[in-house]
């Protein structure tokens, strides 16, 4: 298997490049989010690779960060979702939005994604909800602990997680602070 790649961007459109590397030339596909970043045509690349086997062909999915790569192989594993779709989303949202979306159970943004229904949505956010990494929120266990208090308080999740993200941003960071900033929030207070 191709873990990454190194070498001269040697032709790139939306959608995929050939990266030559040793005198070979690659066709990898890539999502948008990764195509916008790429560098101009003789320049050296660098992408983090899947290779996706079947039975009629082997295709090589390159992505700017190991953080979107993990996001694309763990779509993967959701019932319905192909390397293009998986590109697809990769492409019209970022992966910490993506995440957030996922975490929040926020179906209306992921069904906004070209490609991805209503249907579709639902089982993104029902299979990946406890296998998409947290670290990629840059969340502690006081915020993490703060979420929770307010879910069982019986305030809804993704109205918690914006009153808790608008407290951090205010710059409180203890749980005390965080919890009385983020009920003034959700309370109109």
């Amino acid at each position: 298997m191709i873990g990454t790649l190194r070498g001269k961007l040697i032709l790139k459109r939306p959608g995929g490049v050939i990266l030559e590397a040793f005198g070979v030339g690659y066709e990898v596909s890539v999502p948008l989010s990764s195509f916008a970043g790429l560098p101009g045509e003789g320049s050296e690349l660098f992408l983090h690779i899947h290779t996706h086997v079947r039975e009629d062909a082997i295709k090589l999915y390159g992505f700017a960060s190991e953080e979107e790569k993990q996001i694309f192989t763990t779509l993967l594993g959701v019932n319905g979702v192909g390397p293009k779709l998986a590109l697809n989303i990769l492409g019209g949202i970022s992966g910490e939005a993506f995440m957030r979306a996922v975490e929040a159970e926020d179906m209306h943004s992921l069904s906004k994604i070209p490609g991805v229904g209503k249907k579709t949505a639902g089982r993104i956010v029902l299979e990946l909800k406890q296998k998409l990494p947290a670290i990629g929120l840059g969340r502690d266990k006081v915020f993490e602990d703060a979420l929770s208090a307010l879910v069982n308080l019986g305030y809804k999740k993704p109205e918690a997680l914006e009153a808790l993200e608008k407290a951090t941003k205010k710059g409180y960071n203890d749980i005390e602070n965080l919890l009385r900033e983020s009920l003034k929030e959700l309370t109109g207070g």
